[in-house]
């Protein structure tokens, strides 16, 4: 299998303006990179030897040796005021995303030879990038010890990691969305803005495919892997290889289709002709390939795949999409988490799918037939759902999102899934997100999102926000779930 997301090498490049003492970002990058290295490794960072960038000349070698390097980001660090064009030449001219930071002064006892004033030279750095128009992204508070501009490149490294992902991202749609589905549709002029490509096929090119496979040679040593991961949760054996067929020919589809991009994701059609056809659900299958690291949404979702996409490659991890699903009943509520957790009823839901997340994130997991699906075709052609409760433990629900009229938009929120029986079906999970209720009304219900998001497990919201900041997305579009002391702007003040 290929590696579906990229890794970050980080190229440090400092700076220094013509009229302070060189030797002091010098020393400064030195003890930086040093830093770096004994709390982090040094898998991550690349340290320009050459020169530090004083001239624009120097920027163009500075760029040369970090790209000879294999550097797909950049850091470039202000170990004094720093020259404002050449450092902002240094972005604008490096093909990746970049961050700035700046040295803090170390010592009262070595300020007159030794001061280096970076912190007024960010305020001119950031002015110059904008005046140019540049994307840059600068940290919090961008202005530290080597030991704290270590751990802003850290935290920089996966922000940088779906940045350079969206670049060379395609995603491969099959068939169109079902019918009264529209919650999915969404233009996909803002894949093209963002950098993505999107391979749209029909579904009778997937079955075509799907009929090639028949008798692959491949399909037992699939089958042998499904029973592996399953154990005792093999309820279906008989569909299995059914359902290692339609493995082998999405990854070979995505062997012979991913063209000159590096990465995949796909939106797959699962419903209403699917099961009728193929003779079973894919939700299995769906979530074995977002196990592997290729991001599977179900229902044609485009943005639903490209926002799985980028929780992959923030956190490294196999992400889920689900369905925004039911409300905890209260009776549930007060039996299992009212006092318990410190959750509201209206704090508390329900993310649900058929059966698409990983086997690595349910509690226990079992394969059956898909039940809704079932109330309207024969059991038998609904096999291939993954069942099971969602592994408890911290959680970002998340999505971004094309508006109708082509406008990027996203929502982030934390929360946990709780260690709570469901006493459902399919791939579930009660979940908890501080002012759910307010949120959901106010950004989900006011902002028109589909009622899927995208799950990462582990608290990634700062990450995701500098992402959708850095692609794009408008700030005040970026919705969250406010505290009680934070009004939204359409949260009624009566009320």
């Amino acid at each position: 299998m290929f590696q579906n997301m990229p890794q970050v090498k980080v190229g440090i490049v400092a700076v220094s303006r013509d009229c302070f003492p060189e030797t002091l970002s010098v020393s400064r990058r030195e003890a930086l990179v040093k830093a770096y290295k004994e709390k982090y490794g040094e898998a991550d960072i690349y340290e320009c030897p050459i020169c530090i960038v004083e001239s624009e000349i120097h920027m163009v070698q500075a760029l040369e040796d970090i790209k000879k390097a294999g550097c797909n980001a950049l850091c470039v660090y202000l170990g004094n005021f720093g020259p404002e064009i050449s450092e902002t030449l240094l972005a604008k001219h490096f093909d990746g995303p970049a961050m700035y930071v700046a040295a803090a002064e170390e010592t009262g006892d070595n300020l007159l030879g030794g001061r280096g004033d970076a912190y007024c030279g960010m305020l001119n750095a950031s002015y110059n990038l904008k005046l140019r128009n540049i994307k840059a992204y600068i940290p919090e508070y961008p202005v530290g010890t080597a030991e704290e501009c270590a751990d802003m490149i850290k935290e920089f490294v996966p922000i940088a990691r779906g940045i350079v992902g969206l670049s060379d991202l395609k995603i491969i749609s099959f068939g169109p969305r079902p019918l009264n589905f529209l919650a999915c549709n969404a233009p996909i002029k803002q894949l093209y803005n963002l950098g993505v490509e999107i391979e749209e096929n029909s579904e009778l090119d997937l079955f075509e495919a799907f009929n090639k496979h028949a008798g692959d040679p491949r399909i037992a040593d699939v089958v042998k892997d499904m029973e592996a991961e399953l154990g005792e949760g093999n309820m279906k054996p008989e569909i299995l290889p059914k359902l290692a067929q339609y493995e082998l020919t999405l990854l070979d589809w995505i062997e012979a289709h991913k063209g000159y991009r590096k990465y995949v994701a796909i939106a797959g059609k699962c419903w209403p002709a699917f099961q009728t056809q193929f003779g079973f659900v894919p939700c299995y299958v769906n979530s074995r390939l977002t196990g592997m690291g290729i991001p599977v949404s179900c229902e044609v979702d485009i943005y639903g795949a490209l926002s799985e996409f980028v929780g992959t490659c923030i956190s490294e991890d196999a992400v889920t999409l689900l369905d925004i699903n039911n409300s905890v009943p209260a009776d549930m509520y007060n039996q299992d988490i009212k006092g318990k957790f410190d959750y509201t009823l209206k704090d508390v839901f329900m993310g649900f799918h058929c059966g698409n997340t990983s086997s690595k994130k349910l509690s226990a997991c079992s394969m059956k037939y898909q039940m809704i699906m079932a109330r309207n075709l024969p059991e038998e052609v609904t096999q291939g759902t993954l069942e099971g409760d969602i592994v408890p433990g911290e959680i970002t629900f998340f999505r971004l999102q094309s508006t109708a009229d082509s406008k990027l938009r996203a929502y982030i929120a934390q929360g946990e899934v709780l260690p709570v029986a469901t006493r459902s079906f399919g791939s579930i999970g009660i979940f908890a997100i501080p002012e759910m209720g307010r949120f959901y009304r106010h950004v989900l219900i006011e902002g028109n999102y589909p009622h899927h998001g995208a799950v990462a497990f582990g608290h990634f919201g700062k990450a995701l926000y500098e992402v959708f900041k850095y692609i794009g997305v408008p700030v005040d579009e970026i919705g969250f779930n406010q505290p009680k002391n934070m009004m939204y702007p359409t949260e009624n003040p009566f009320a």
